[in-house]
């Protein structure tokens, strides 16, 4: 088995799709942010292991739910129905195989809106500065990744808000990992769901701080 953590604030409209979509072998574990919307609720009618983060923040939510996974390896994927769960196997496999210690998802996007001009110009500046830092062939700072539950535990990550992808990369790189991107489709948010970063210029603006605070360490 593998375990898939959902950092989930508010995304019930998106969370009964991504079940239908899951691939056999992938152990869902909802990583719940302080959702009042029922998504926890849903999460456990699906039968998904559902653990309460108090700690506002990304970071916290995807560390804690890496914690309290049990499985060799363990992926992330945004909660908000933007990702297509059936295609992460293309990122577990290197892992599992032994060619990858980690494997990020690169966004390419499927259809008019589902990444947002300024979201991506943002993404791209850090990218660029941690290709230049690192050698890390990495074009995106994205969501969706895999890689051993017991390496990822063992980096000992700090950032607990939109830092944490960022932080991720830079330790990734400082361990001498082989980190592969593989291209992913990206839609857009399920209807009903509150973008947290791409959605709105300030979110963006949110992530960028964060992740510009990670490389000023």
């Amino acid at each position: 088995m593998t375990t898939v953590v959902l950092p989930c604030l508010d995304e019930a409209p998106a969370l009964p799709g991504l079940f239908d979509r899951m691939p056999a072998g992938y152990r869902v574990l909802v990583a719940d942010n302080g959702s009042t919307d029922g998504s926890a609720d849903i999460a456990r009618a699906f039968g998904a292991e559902v653990v309460d983060v108090p700690q506002p923040g990304y970071g916290a939510a995807v560390h804690a739910g890496i914690r309290a996974a049990t499985d060799g390896v363990v992926c992330v994927l945004d909660a908000d129905g933007s990702f297509d769960p059936a295609q992460l196997p293309r990122l577990v496999d290197p892992v599992r195989a032994g060619a990858a210690d980690l494997v990020v998802g690169r966004r390419r996007a499927v259809a008019r809106g589902a990444w947002p001009l300024h979201a991506r110009y943002g993404n791209a500046l850090l990218a660029r500065r941690l290709r230049r830092r690192t050698g890390l062939p990495v074009h995106d700072l994205g969501p969706m990744r895999a890689a051993r539950r017991a390496d990822l535990l063992a980096l000992d990550l700090r950032d607990r808000r939109f830092g944490y992808p960022l932080e991720l990369l830079l330790a990734a790189a400082r361990a001498g990992w082989r980190v592969v991107e593989i291209d992913v489709d990206y839609h857009p948010r399920a209807a009903g769901t509150r973008s947290k970063v791409t959605g709105s210029i300030g979110g963006t603006l949110r992530a960028v701080r964060d992740m510009r605070a990670v490389l000023t360490r």
